[in-house]
């Protein structure tokens, strides 16, 4: 699966700037998630901003107290243990109730 990265590692978050992406940050392009817009990834794995990126998707982060999830994406044979995929994502998820699906 090919994503587009908006928000390239190092970046800061478009109304909020005092977070700064520590991963690659992106989208599916035309596939649609729960809010209408285009489905989010965060790319794992990867130390450099990258435009696109083809990878896996290795889990799924459920917010309870949000309507959308968000997409895990690695290089292909690549794995991250839970654990690892919430502290990655902490920078941003620590806003939600956010559990890690496979």
């Amino acid at each position: 699966m090919t994503m587009t990265v908006d928000r390239p590692l190092g970046s800061h978050h478009p109304r909020y700037p005092d977070i700064i992406y520590p991963v690659n940050y992106g989208y599916i392009p035309n596939k649609i998630a729960a809010d209408g817009e285009e489905q989010d990834v965060y790319l794992l794995g990867i130390d450099y901003p990258v435009e696109t990126y083809t990878g896996v998707i290795i889990a799924i982060l459920k917010r309870a107290d949000d309507v959308e999830d968000k997409l895990v994406m690695a290089p292909a044979g690549v794995q991250f243990s839970d654990e690892e995929i919430l502290e990655q994502t902490h920078f941003q998820e620590r806003y939600f109730q956010t559990t890690v699906h496979r």
